[in-house]
This record gives structure tokens, sequence and C-alpha cells, in this order.
């Protein structure tokens, strides 16, 4: 009973114990396990460190290769360029090596050179001496002979010297003034050509006197009117006279103010197309006549600025190219001159490169003081240039239209060729036309001036004045003599003749030798 009863404390004790055991067995296991993984891991540690030694053993080989082959590159490099560098110091030494060779054979030459000209120096120096020597024999000879001092002699030298010396320049001179007209000549013939080719300009006159057509001669009495009342007031009005006499059917205005004479025939036309003709319709008549002229004479202007190419003139310039409509210059039309003179500078400054602009603009104004001269004191060029200052023209414009007759010396190419298109235009066959008398006088002076100067034979105005031939004493003008008094003629000529265009003057001098065989 006693054993039976202990019987549940052994199996608990047992059960215990199996617990126990079980637990330890359980620990023992687990920590086993835990072993086995530490080791594992320690094992995958290891092999992960010899991986990596392995890869750093690697790479380190590999960049002490690498480190090899560009060391191994770079000493090829620097020993290619210093054998380089070393084939240039000695090619450099080469040449400088045979520079001083040069050198020394150039100063050996040099030297000998030197020598030779010092043994020359002193062969001169003796034969100077030798020569001075014997010229002092020579002259102390010739003073001897010739009976003359050495300054005579001198003085006869130089003097046959002098002429022949005046005598070659006096050729040269000719033949080379004579090559200058030439092509100038030439020059200047094809730019004029071309120029007059493209502005040819239509030229009309004016005379002093207009006439007005009439229906009947019925007519005349109602102009002249009660006593010749309606003449005086017409007469008053324009400024102008009215001449009525035998002509049949027309009746005559006449006046030196050709816009008062136009003025007048537009009045009168009104008044005979009107048929009422009084005072009071006279001055009607006048005062239109006048406000219709202001008008034409101000598209006068426009119009020629157009032809001419020219803009941005003042309007007072243009109402005083307008009025130069109505005004003549020996029977040429100077509205009509100035615009060829404006198109002929135009086209030769464009011809030699000159400024275009300017030349026609200076063209068109150069008459523009004939507009005013007749109200005014002082020449047209002067007039025409202090218009031009006070309407705020270019310097270069008023000195061209100052320029233009030489009222003050020429400063500039178009200035140059205004003067020259103005004598183009003035001179032309057909642009102007003067009275037999003038052109008598004209002749008659051209010869007395010429006939002034010394040594003069003969002399002949021939192409209508364009020219004058001079035969002169060949005994008292040599060749030098006569290219001096032909350029004095010209000066004087051009000094005291007024004339159109130019005139040549040539001199002739003529050598003759006659002989009779008996």
């Amino acid at each position: 009973m006693g054993f039976l009863s202990n019987i549940p404390v052994v199996v608990a004790t047992l059960l215990l114990l199996a617990v126990v055991v079980i637990l330890l067995i359980y620990a023992i296991s687990k920590n086993m396990r835990l072993r086995e993984e530490l080791m594992a891991q320690r094992e995958e540690l290891e092999r992960e460190k010899d991986e990596q030694l392995k890869a750093v053993e690697a790479r380190q080989r590999e960049l002490e290769v690498n480190a090899k082959e560009q060391m191994i590159q770079f000493r090829n490099q620097v020993e290619n360029e210093t054998k380089e560098t070393r084939s240039e110091l000695q090619k450099q030494k080469q040449r400088l090596d045979q520079r001083e060779d040069n050198l020394d054979r150039k100063k050996e030459e040099f030297e000998r050179k030197e020598q030779s000209l010092a043994d020359r120096t002193a062969n001169l120096d003796k034969r100077e001496a030798d020569l001075e020597q014997a010229e002092c024999r020579h002259q102390e000879e010739l003073q001897r002979i010739a009976g003359l001092s050495r300054e005579e002699a001198r003085a006869q030298l130089l003097e046959e010297v002098e002429k022949d010396i005046a005598q070659e320049v006096s050729l040269l001179i000719r033949r080379k003034e004579q090559q200058a007209r030439e092509e100038a000549a030439r020059h200047a013939s094809r730019v004029v050509a071309n120029a007059i080719q493209n502005c040819a300009v239509e030229h009309t006159t004016e005379s002093t006197v207009s006439v007005v057509a009439l229906p009947t001669d019925e007519m005349k009495g109602r102009i002249i009117g009660r006593e010749g009342r309606n003449i005086r007031s017409f007469e008053q009005l324009t400024g102008v006279d009215l001449i009525v006499d035998d002509t049949p059917e027309a009746v005559v205005l006449s006046g030196f103010d050709p816009i008062k004479r136009e003025v007048a025939r537009m009045a009168l036309d009104r008044l005979v197309s009107d048929g009422r003709i009084h005072p009071a319709r006279i001055e009607e008549m006048v005062v239109k006549a006048q406000a219709e002229m202001d008008e034409r004479i101000r598209e006068a202007g426009e119009k020629a600025t157009f032809e001419a190419g020219v803009s941005g003139l003042h309007p007072e310039l243009i109402r005083l190219l307008g009025r130069l409509q109505f005004r003549t210059s020996y029977g040429q039309n100077v509205l009509k001159h100035s615009i060829e003179v404006s198109l002929l500078a135009g086209r030769m400054a464009g011809e030699i490169g000159a400024r275009t602009e300017i030349a026609r603009r200076a063209g068109l104004l150069h008459d523009i003081g004939k507009a005013v001269d007749a109200d005014q004191e002082g020449t047209h060029a002067q007039l025409g240039a202090e218009i031009a200052i006070d309407r705020g023209e270019k310097p270069a414009i008023v000195h061209a239209i100052q320029a233009h007759h030489d009222d003050v010396e020429i400063e500039s190419v178009e200035a140059a060729l205004v003067q020259s298109a103005d004598a183009i235009s003035a001179s032309r066959p057909g642009a102007r036309r003067e009275t037999l008398e003038k052109y008598v006088k004209r002749l008659e002076a051209l010869e007395e001036i010429a006939r002034n100067f010394d040594g003069v034979e003969k002399v002949y105005a021939i192409q209508a004045g364009r020219e004058i031939r001079v035969t002169v004493k060949p005994e008292r003008i040599d060749d030098l003599a006569a290219h001096r008094l032909a350029k004095g003629m010209a000066e004087r000529i051009q000094g005291e003749v007024d004339y159109p265009g130019q005139i040549r003057v040539t001199i002739i001098r003529e050598t003759r030798a006659v002989e009779y065989a008996r």
C-alpha cells in the first residue's frame, strides 16, 4: 500500500524528468542549429571576403598593367619628341654653321671689294688731280687763244646753254600741251556729245512786241475809246504801249518787260472776246490776267524743276524760275536755257563721277538772278547767289552760281561743269541770235587786241569770231615767245571781250628762205 501510494509521485517525477529531458534536448538541438547557422554565415562571410580580396587583387593587377602600359607609351612619346627636338636642333645648328660660313665668305668678299674700292678711289683722286691740272692748263691756253677771261667765257657758255635749253623747253612744253589738249579734247568731246544727245531742249525766242489779232477793224475804234481814254487806261494799268496802226485786223503791244507784255496780251484778248471795253472793264481784265499770269509762272517753275529732275526747291525759287520763261538773252529763252544747262551739267557730272544732284541743281539755278536784275543793282550772278543764300541753298550751289561767269574763282568740279554747260548751251548753233552790228564790233575788237601785241604782222578773225589767227614776224618772235604771245592774247580777250562760248588763238610763225638760180 505504501508503494502504491508513491506511484503517482514517481510518475509525476518521471514526467517532470521527461519534460526536463525534452526541454534540454530541444535546447541542445536549437543551440546546435544556431551554431550550424552561425557556422554557415561565417563560412559565407569568409567566401565573400575571399571573393572581394580576389576582386581587389585582380583590380590591382589590372591597374598595375594599365600603369605600366601608360608609362611605356609616355616613355616612347618622350623619346620620340626628344629625338625630333634633337634632330631639329641638329638641323638648326647646321643652318647656323652654313650661315656663318656664308657670312665669313661675304665678309672676305666685302673686304676685297673695299680694298679694290680704296685702290680705285686713290686712282680717281690721282686722275682728278691730273685732270684739274690739265684743265687749268687748258683754260689758260683757251684764255690765251680766245683772249677771254674765265668769267667771260663762262657767261658766254651759259648764254648759249640757256638758249639751247629754252628751245628744248619750248618744244617740250608745246608737245606736252598738244598731247594734253588732244587727250582732253577727245574725252571732253565724248562727254559733251553724250550729254547733248540726251539733253536736246527746245529754244524759243521772244521779241519786244506782241501782236493781238482782232475780229474786225471796227474793234480798233472800241479799243481806242472816246478821245483815247481806253488806250490811256490800258497803258496806265499794264505799263505796255498799245499801238493801233494801219495793220489790218491787228494791234501791237510794245514793251521791254515780257511779263507785263504777256499780261497785257491776255487782258486785251479777253476784252476783245467780251466786246465790252471801258476803263472799269479794262481794270477788271488786267487784274484777272495778272492773277492768271502768277499761276502760269508758278506752273512754269514747277514744270522746269520736273524736267530738270530737281526737287525740294523753295517756293520763291520756283516762282523766280517761272519768271525766266518770259526772259530772253540774245534771243534765247532763259528758262529753257537753264533747264538745258541743268541737264548738260548733270549728264557730264555722271560721266566723270562728280556730284550729279549738285550739278543739276546749280545748273537750273545759275541764271536765277536774271529774274530780278531789272529791279536790283548788280550782276545776275551776284544777285542769284544772294537769292540762293536767302532761300537756304547749300554753299556748293551758291558757289557754282557765283562762279559761272568767273565773278569768283572756281573751286569745285561741279562749278566748272555748270560753267561749261552754260557755254555749250549759249554757243551751240541756233541757240542765240545777235545783231550784225554787235557781231562786226566783236570781230573788230578781237583783231584790234591782237594787233596791239609787239611782233604781230597780220591778224584774221575767222569762223564767225571763234578763232583768231595771228601771223608774227619770225625774226622777232621765237617759238617760246609765240607760246607766251598766244597765252597773253587769250587772257586779254577773256578779260576785255564779251562773247559766247570760247575763242581759239592760233599763232603762226613762218620762216622762208628764198634764193634764185641765175
